[in-house]
């Protein structure tokens, strides 16, 4: 197939042609382990990648302990106050450290041998003499290992394993600004509210990461839902137009990252009314767009309230800002099987009714047992299934809108944006 390579010389895996508006992905970059070890190597090895939200940890010496990218991590505050992430591993014989979910704590000690560690990772056992040299510890070989890059942005905490990549603001690139329009629906912080949902699919990890922002699929493979709004009296403000070019559109965001925005027919706590919410909840949503306006002016005002946005942030983090913010990430076991975490996030100060009703549309869309979930994993576990045809029929079409100068949210110039970036870092082996 003629086509123009993207990222290098050759690549065997994305095919562009820019004259043809064609842009193919081999289906075998979903089913190889070796791509896999090239991901693991060359993506989650030196990206930024999201380990928790600040909400998580509000006080000190609070923390939690969490898989990201392959790694055992504690995200904690120590007793100052300070943000840390350590390899949740004994620099004695190498047990986990901490074995609880989440907890408050001013230290840890390992079960196996009992070794101790302050909540900063300092080691804090007693030696008793004889059984070490006095300045045992003096270049920090038994204090708890940080990752070697950990920065936030408006309360989303991100590690690197890679010491000598660029900063977390210069990798987010125009991603910063959505995460901005998410953190400022509240004048007082955002907070993840309840547990972690955690699930598997057995698919290849980009097939989630594709379907996150991707707006062509939602009027068939969630036509359920829709007709459930539909059929619930005032549960639609007007039908969804992804593909109205004028009132939505698909972003790249620079890196590898990209987002849909649109406006949708459900409600949104911030700042969309509908009349399933009654009447007394009107004035409290009408309230709430007129700060927003006054805050930061109708332009930004009235976008935050009424658009809606699905945001990938290269190369697994997920931020919808919907009918609920979801918060997802999810990181790849095998060639054909993922792990997924999610969670919502809303504001600290919101008034319960509008609570309820953010919860509600969470569980009732986005929650594994929602409307939405399990039609994305059906179709995605589809995909990863008939992908045993690679050999005959290898390559999948993300072509949908390339002679548009300006996408639109049903079109796929987002999704271009992930694999160009996937594929020059598998090509050329180094982050920027």
């Amino acid at each position: 197939m003629a086509g123009q390579a993207v990222g290098r010389g050759a690549s065997p895996w994305v095919r562009e042609d820019g004259a043809q508006h064609t842009f193919r992905v081999a289906r075998d970059a979903f089913t190889q382990d070796s791509i896999l070890s090239l991901e693991r190597e060359n993506i989650f090895d030196r990206c930024w990648i999201y380990v928790g939200h600040e909400s998580e940890i509000p006080e000190r010496n609070d923390y939690l302990t969490r898989q990201v990218a392959g790694r055992e991590l504690i995200f904690n505050r120590d007793r100052g106050g300070a943000v840390h992430a350590f390899l949740n591993i004994c620099p004695h014989r190498g047990a986990m450290v901490a074995r609880e979910k989440k907890g408050n704590a001013l230290g840890f000690q390992c079960f196996y041998h009992g070794w101790a560690f302050n909540n900063n990772g300092r080691f804090a056992t007693q030696i008793a003499e004889g059984n070490y040299p006095p300045d045992f510890n003096a270049q920090g070989c038994a204090n708890l290992t940080e990752v070697p890059r950990l920065e936030s942005h408006r309360g989303f905490w991100f590690v690197n394993f890679d010491r000598n990549a660029c900063g977390l603001i210069e990798y987010l690139a125009d991603a910063a600004a959505i995460i901005d329009l998410v953190a400022d629906q509240s004048e007082v912080g955002m907070e993840i509210v309840g547990g972690t949902q955690e699930y598997g699919v057995q698919a290849n990890w980009k097939l989630l990461l594709e379907n996150s922002f991707d707006g062509y699929h939602a009027i068939t493979t969630h036509a359920t839902y829709f007709d459930y709004l539909a059929n619930t009296a005032g549960s639609m403000t007007q039908p969804l137009l992804l593909g109205d070019n004028n009132r939505s559109r698909g972003v790249d965001l620079g890196n590898g990252h990209g987002m849909v925005e649109y406006p949708a027919p459900w409600g949104r706590p911030v700042a969309q009314w509908i009349k399933a919410w009654g009447e007394d909840a009107k004035a409290e949503v009408e309230a709430k767009e007129r700060r927003l306006v006054e805050l930061f002016g109708p332009e930004r005002g009235h976008r935050m309230a009424r658009l809606n946005r699905n945001m990938v942030i290269f190369p697994n983090l997920v931020i919808n800002d919907i009918m609920a913010i979801t918060v997802r990430t999810f990181y790849p076991t095998t060639p054909g099987q993922l792990a997924v975490n999610a969670w919502t996030l809303a504001p600290k100060n919101e008034a319960a009714e509008m609570r309820r009703w953010r919860l509600y549309n969470f569980l009732e869309f986005l929650g594994p047992g929602g409307f939405a979930t399990p039609d994305d994993v059906e179709a995605l576990e589809s995909c990863q299934r008939a992908y045993c045809n690679s050999r005959e029929a290898g390559w999948n079409d993300i072509s949908k809108g390339m002679m548009k100068s300006s996408p639109a949210a049903d079109d796929e110039a987002q999704m271009r944006s992930f694999w160009r970036e996937w594929d020059r870092r598998l090509g050329a082996g180094v982050a920027p």
